[in-house]
């Protein structure tokens, strides 16, 4: 009995418009993103998916797009569970920044070591600025010790990880069908641990929002299979322009 597992990038953002890193920034979808949304939910009813539960952060974007997608399918009524884990990456003192002037400011190396390598994380956010986790009331119930000021792709797989083993992963175990809707981060960690990504290949994965991936897991939650819905081409075309976005204008 295979398990099915579908990943969901949020559709586009207000940010990923203007080209800034978001992380931990509350960003809402632009029009283009929720048509993103509804086009993902539109293609999972194709492919006959039926959800069992959902999962999903606790940011605005990555919410609209999981309840954009419910109402294209027409399956609101599951039940969809919150979480931190899922959140983006945790971009530190890049947070707001264009990309591509900060590409021309420190240079196109040391920015891509910044957004694709796996353990080296930007600097940190000052805990005094206003926009850290530890000053947002939807964080109040979480260790205080365990909010980041800044993250790299393998300290966002450590928080994630967690979760995973102790809801998601149980939930494929008992035969469920689940939708995780997120970030390109906390999926690129999710892909990453799933596919056995070697740490020095992953800097190379771009993940392009609002096209369903969609793995078939064995009774182990190894994979069997897995592919992006929809036309290969399109998806490989939005994955190159996650893959540009840090170029000099």
């Amino acid at each position: 009995m295979s398990r099915k597992l579908v990943l969901l990038r949020h559709g586009q953002s207000q940010w990923n418009l203007d080209n800034r890193f978001t992380g931990w920034v509350d960003v809402d979808l632009t029009d283009k993103g929720r048509t993103e949304a509804f086009a993902a939910g539109e293609l999972m009813r194709e492919e006959g998916l039926q959800f069992d539960v959902a999962y999903t952060s606790v940011l605005l974007r990555a919410i609209r797009t999981l309840n954009i997608a419910l109402d294209a399918m027409e399956q609101q009524w599951i039940p969809v569970l919150k979480s931190w884990r899922l959140n983006e990456r945790h971009y530190g003192a890049l947070q707001g920044l264009n990309k591509a002037e900060t590409t021309a400011k420190h240079g196109e190396e040391q920015v891509t070591i910044w957004r694709r390598s796996y353990d080296i994380p930007p600097p940190p956010m000052d805990e005094s600025d206003p926009g850290h986790p530890r000053k947002e009331r939807r964080y109040a119930e979480v260790d205080y010790n365990a909010l980041p000021d800044t993250e790299s792709l393998k300290t966002t797989l450590d928080r994630v990880m967690p979760y995973w083993v102790d809801r998601i992963a149980p939930d494929l175990k008992a035969g469920k069908t689940v939708l995780v809707t997120a970030h390109g981060n906390s999926l690129r960690a999710l892909y990453k641990y799933l596919n056995k990504v070697p740490d020095e290949e992953i800097v190379k994965l771009n993940i392009p929002t609002g096209i369903p991936l969609l793995f078939e897991l064995n009774d182990d939650l190894g994979v069997i299979s897995y592919r992006y819905l929809g036309d290969p081409e399109q998806a490989r075309l939005a994955a190159e322009a996650v893959a540009n976005q840090a170029r000099k204008s």
